[in-house]
């Protein structure tokens, strides 16, 4: 009795934290792609969707936390979990796709991205945030052993190399005025994008 009612309390902590990690996912793709638009970033943009796909990936975790808490089997939650990883990792392969191209085409044509303070503010506020989500998901993950919540905090710690990776080119930009910088970054943010994208592919394939 005592261990299922910590067993639920450990799945409410969890979907609380989860809830507030989408909900900041949601907050951070408005402002990051709208931001992104605006000042002409492919940098930003690239940011801001990256963010959309994490909240479907937090989403996929609440439902498979919720069944959890409703006594769904093992095998259903694996299952769903293995489709949303295919899905997500797909995307996020096409996503690098095209932040490379956009960001040669910038390059050969020396396109330059505006400074938005939007951009990096928000890029400023997830380095300090998501390592906070990454080591609060790792610990309720190993409590509850659930894999899926370790791999999700994860996936807060490569949100933040990629909010620095922002904050670095935005600020270059703004000191410096180095119209390269944007999409100089844009394509080492791709290495983050494309590495969390495959590893998920895999994982939707069922390979490790």
């Amino acid at each position: 009795m005592e261990n299922q009612l910590q067993k639920r309390h450990l799945v409410s902590s969890s979907l609380r934290t989860e809830y507030f990690s989408t909900g900041w996912m949601a907050f951070e793709f408005l402002v990051g792609f709208i931001s992104g638009l605006e000042a002409g970033s492919i940098l930003l943009i690239a940011f801001g969707l990256d963010s959309f796909l994490e909240i479907i990936s937090g989403s996929t975790l609440i439902w498979r936390l919720r069944k959890e808490a409703n006594g769904a089997s093992a095998e259903e939650i694996q299952s769903a979990e293995k489709r949303s990883s295919l899905v997500v990792g797909t995307i996020l392969l096409l996503l690098s796709v095209y932040v490379i191209f956009v960001s040669l085409f910038n390059l050969v044509n020396h396109q330059a991205a505006d400074t938005s303070y939007s951009g990096i503010a928000i890029a400023l506020a997830s380095v300090v945030l998501m390592p906070i989500l990454t080591f609060r998901k790792r610990a309720l993950g190993k409590q509850l052993h659930s894999d899926a919540l370790v791999e999700d905090g994860m996936c807060n710690i490569t949100c933040a190399y990629m909010a620095a990776t922002v904050l670095v080119g935005a600020l270059l930009t703004f000191f410096f005025n180095w119209w390269w910088a944007d999409s100089v970054a844009a394509l080492v943010l791709v290495y983050f994008i494309a590495s969390e994208g495959w590893e998920s592919f895999q994982e939707g394939r069922g390979k490790d």
